[in-house]
């Protein structure tokens, strides 16, 4: 039974090979690119507007508040990179619904490459809304000898996050499987139900777990700036 689509050769020429985890995640991202740009080229702040445009606000507008309430900060600077993972990984993991394919977040290189797109976005806010020096010195808290500890926690949670993904649906592809050989005219829509839930859920955690570390990252000024306000507040 092929459990990744990894194991999916689609093109081999000897010193490349094309799997089916490169050609489908490659197909999602210009399907998302092809579906942002018809539903956006002509978006409206008419009174009427079409049932995507509707769509596409319901969605931004969830996300926004889902970002507002984990960081407690403005929520549009994240917006555009949680948004995109959440929404790749919701359309990749539900591509178990087609016949014939499997999602793209059942191959651990997948996982690991969106685990190491926060890896990196966590310090690129950090940074950017601390600065180098104030962002670097959250490594050395409580004392400088938490130093190495703190560093072994982001990598760690890198890692918990790309072997959380990958487990989670690739077990979901295993069991689904096992299931439907053994009884096919009986589990098969139950399992695609469970399948779609399990797809959501998987997308939200990761996109969630992801906002979360990101507002660690970026929480000293922020907590600074509202005790100064706080005192600006009661000495007023």
């Amino acid at each position: 039974m092929t459990i990744s689509p990894d194991q999916i050769i689609l093109l081999d020429l000897g010193f490349w090979a094309l799997n089916a985890t490169v050609a489908v995640t490659w197909g999602i991202m210009a399907m998302l690119t092809l579906g942002a740009w018809l539903i956006t080229r002509r978006i409206s702040d008419a009174t009427e507007i079409s049932r995507w445009q509707n769509l596409l606000e319901v969605l931004v507008s969830g996300l926004r508040d889902q970002i507002a309430a984990v960081s407690r900060q403005q929520p549009g600077r994240y917006l555009p990179f949680v948004g995109t993972l959440f929404i790749f990984i919701l359309l990749s993991n539900l591509l178990h619904l087609v016949p014939g394919l499997i999602p793209p977040t059942g191959s651990l290189s997948t996982t690991v490459a969106l685990a190491l797109c926060v890896f990196v976005a966590v310090p690129v806010f950090g940074i950017a809304h601390e600065g180098v020096m104030a962002y670097l010195r959250q490594y050395m808290r409580p004392t400088p000898l938490m130093l190495p500890f703190n560093i072994i926690s982001e990598l760690s949670r890198t890692v918990a996050l790309a072997v959380r993904l990958y487990g989670n649906i690739m077990s979901g592809t295993v069991i689904a499987g096992i299931l439907l050989s053994l009884a096919p005219f009986v589990f098969p829509v139950l399992m695609q139900l469970l399948g779609l839930i399990t797809g959501v859920i998987q997308a939200y955690i990761f996109a969630i777990l992801a906002m979360v570390y990101i507002a660690s990252a970026s929480s000293v000024r922020h907590g600074h700036e509202s005790a100064t306000q706080s005192e600006e507040n009661a000495n007023g």
